[in-house]
């Protein structure tokens, strides 16, 4: 089983669109990316290239395919209407308002279709007021909370390193695409989903806000330990850095047991988590005393070895090149690109037992599929699309 009998209808560019798209057409759904006639997506004219090429665009369409469409023209609205009258799922991530003042909001498209699902994802949703402000990601990580927390205690406010707000935003609604078409099944009726990134960044703060509920306390800026257990935190090594995860106290017994730190053991200070996170400043210097005189491979190995969680810092290269990541657990895919050969992109991290998420095609052409969906969907003949072509309503 996969979602091969899902047909969506992709408005969406660039990323938190494109990217919840990419996880359905992975999944096995149509994806019929619905791209400005000339233009397309802006992605498209986004680095790295190869070959004149965007790899950020064919990354996140992979399996999908490409049809222009112009929703200004009469005629490109009513072909537009009709393929939403074929059509499980709609998804835009338009500034609110938008597909409205086309005459072609949720309220319309679901006289059209009463099974649509319609997915739109935006920078702070339909309702409230703030709704018709324009976001991206790096607006979601601020006022979402995420630069307040994130760096160091005398560092500024930092955004983290990817554009975590498209993607989380991009996975939950996904995720509610997903429960609607379940839902679907048992009502025959579709719905509005409405996705916020600045809800999807708050909401992936998870126990952080408890803090201000609980005491009143305003979380700040930690480097990377964490709040609430200890040690959990990177450690300076002879060679870089290590990652170092205690969690519990049964987890620091085999820690001093790996490190035959047992003075450590034996100090009030640190015989509890709660008293190890009190003095985290106090036992970090005395871990780090440890770690300085050993490289990040050793202390690694040392450590897993007895069941204490520990990892170096990777980089792009690192994963790419790692034997886990990239390639047994098919991290790291390849396709071929016509006109390019064989690009990497990356994998899936959905892994099913009957079920095999992957691209089922390489990323369309700008309109490349025009012909072939506008004849095989909606019946048209040649002549037809020629003629719709001619007065630009594709």
């Amino acid at each position: 089983m996969d979602l091969s009998d899902v047909r969506v209808l992709d408005l969406s560019r660039v990323l938190a669109g494109p990217y919840c798209s990419m996880i359905l057409a992975d999944l096995g759904a149509e994806v019929i990316k619905v791209e400005m006639p000339g233009r397309g997506d802006d992605s498209r004219a986004f680095p790295p290239f190869l070959h004149g090429e965007s790899l950020y665009y064919i990354n996140l369409n992979r399996g999908k395919r490409s049809i222009t469409l112009n929703l200004k023209h009469p005629e490109g609205r009513r072909i537009f209407l009709e393929l939403v009258r074929r059509s499980d799922v709609l998804l835009e991530n338009f500034r609110p308002g938008t597909m409205e003042r086309l005459g072609l909001g949720y309220e319309t498209l679901k006289k059209v279709n009463p099974r649509l699902i319609y997915a739109a994802i935006s920078g702070f949703g339909r309702t409230g007021p703030y709704r018709h402000r324009a976001a991206y990601d790096i607006i979601a990580q601020a006022m979402g909370g995420l630069l307040s927390v994130t760096g160091w205690p005398d560092s500024p406010p930092t955004r983290v390193g990817t554009a975590i707000g498209d993607i989380l935003a991009a996975l939950f609604c996904c995720i509610g695409i997903l429960a609607a078409l379940w839902v679907r099944e048992q009502t025959g009726r579709g719905q509005l989903i409405d996705v916020a990134m600045v809800d999807s960044v708050f909401a992936s703060l998870e126990n952080i806000p408890q803090r201000y509920f609980v005491e009143g306390v305003i979380p700040g800026r930690i480097g990377n330990r964490y709040e609430f257990v200890y040690p959990y935190d990177s450690f300076r090594a002879l060679d870089g850095w290590v990652i170092i995860g205690v969690a519990n106290d049964r987890i620091w017994r085999r820690f001093i047991e790996a490190t035959g730190l047992r003075n450590l053991a034996e100090d009030e200070r640190f015989k509890t988590n709660p008293s190890r996170v009190e003095h985290h400043e106090e036992l970090k210097r005395e871990i780090e005393a440890w770690t300085s005189k050993r490289r990040v491979k050793e202390i690694v190995e040392l450590l897993n070895g007895h069941g204490v969680p520990a990892a170096p810092i990777y980089t792009v290269k690192d994963i790419v090149e790692d034997e886990h990541i990239a390639k047994a657990r098919e991290m790291v895919i390849h396709l071929n690109q016509p006109g390019l050969g064989r690009v990497n992109l990356l994998g899936s991290p959905i892994k099913m037992s009957e079920t095999r998420p992957r691209p089922r095609s390489p990323a369309p052409r700008l309109g490349g599929d025009t012909e072939e969906v506008l004849r095989e969907i909606l019946g048209l003949k040649p002549e037809e699309i020629e003629r719709l072509r001619e007065m630009g309503a594709i």
